[in-house]
């Protein structure tokens, strides 16, 4: 989050504001800018008029023209007007009386509409897009994608979600997440979302043909980008993979097995269930990545001490080469780049992510 607190004004400070007004005046239509440099162009003519005709000085024409376009009047003008003069200020009346006022009215018109706030929040959000960085992107804003985008709230992890149908945007209030109404499957959308500083996308559209476009589009943009694609169609996972995704679900065929398994083992679906919903603290499935910092690298899983001084039970170990390690015995060495998969409380959770980023434990 940006630091919102007041700080003496400096050049970088001058800087943003001048890219957030930059930014506002390319997010106006063309009849707002209109409206804007209207007031400027008559008061600007009138000025020069003013100064050339009765010989006065910029702040002498400034005065007459604002005075006559706003109707008020000239009675304290310093002398009368010549003849010219008078002409001048007729043909200003005539010709900026009208469309001065024309120009407060939609303006007006504009801010109580609330079309001016919908410009605004377009510019801010423009803003909030363009510093994101390492963030999720959700392309799809469905029953689905709704669920996903739950999901990263609670995690408390910024996330893009990605909508066509702007109706469906309109309920969106989580916090973390910012609704961006456009078309996941072009390019262009995908960089207003900040694919290409994206650590990860997760593409939950409406058919498989959206998301085999999604994640074509998206590796092509972003080659270490991690990519999640959502299948309806057996036959759609391995052109889903084929395409760059890194990881296919297909809802149906995993409903389908759960509910097989609630009837088969329903104690063990309760006991997954449980502990992989991350509102659950009492009990949570994690991975953890081994980073070249930390303190683990070279100890055994009985040296390191993680069950006799965490808690921690170690499930299964992914190596770096992609074997998977079932129950690993405690003689098992752990290595750079070792993802730990593990069973424990919350907190216990946290003090192994700390130790594998290198990072000390909190007392």
């Amino acid at each position: 989050m940006a630091d919102k607190r007041r700080h003496p004004v400096s050049k970088l400070a001058w800087a943003g504001r001048r890219s957030l007004l930059g930014s506002f005046a390319f997010a106006l239509p063309r009849v707002y800018l209109l409206i804007l440099l209207v007031p400027a162009f008559l008061i600007v003519i009138g000025t020069l008029g003013y100064c050339y005709l009765e010989e006065c000085s910029l702040f002498d024409g400034l005065y007459m023209t604002v005075i006559t376009l706003t109707t008020v009047g000239y009675g304290e003008h310093p002398k009368a007007l010549s003849t010219e003069g008078r002409v001048f200020t007729i043909f200003l009346l005539l010709g900026g009386v009208f469309t001065f006022f024309w120009a407060a009215s939609e303006m007006i018109r504009a801010i109580v509409s609330g079309e001016m706030r919908g410009i605004l929040e377009r510019v801010r959000m423009e803003r909030s897009l363009a510093e994101l960085k390492d963030h999720l992107i959700v392309c799809g804003y469905g029953r689905m994608g709704k669920l996903v985008c739950r999901e990263f709230s609670q995690q408390k992890l910024p996330f893009v979600v990605i909508e066509d149908n702007a109706t469906l945007l309109q309920e969106f209030s989580l916090p973390y997440g910012i609704p961006m109404h456009g078309d996941a499957t072009t390019d262009e959308g995908l960089r207003r979302a900040g694919v290409e500083r994206a650590r990860a996308l997760v593409t939950v559209a409406g058919s498989d043909a959206e998301n085999l476009f999604i994640v074509m589009s998206a590796r092509l943009l972003n080659e270490n980008l991690f990519i999640v694609a959502r299948a309806e169609e057996e036959n759609a996972q391995q052109k889903l993979l084929r395409a760059g995704a890194n990881r296919v679900v297909s809802p149906y065929i995993i409903g389908g097995s759960r509910v097989a398994q609630a009837v088969l083992r329903p104690t063990v679906v309760d006991f997954i269930e449980l502990a992989t919903r991350s509102e659950h603290f009492e009990l949570q499935i994690e991975e953890v990545k081994i980073a070249l910092a930390s303190s683990l690298i070279g100890q055994t899983l009985a040296g390191s001490l993680l069950h006799k001084r965490y808690g921690i039970f170690i499930v299964a170990i992914k190596k770096a080469s992609g074997q998977m390690v079932y129950n690993p015995p405690g003689d098992n060495v752990i290595e750079l780049n070792d993802t730990l998969i593990c069973l424990g409380h919350r907190e216990q959770l946290d003090h192994l992510e700390r130790l594998a980023a290198g990072r000390a434990p909190k007392p």
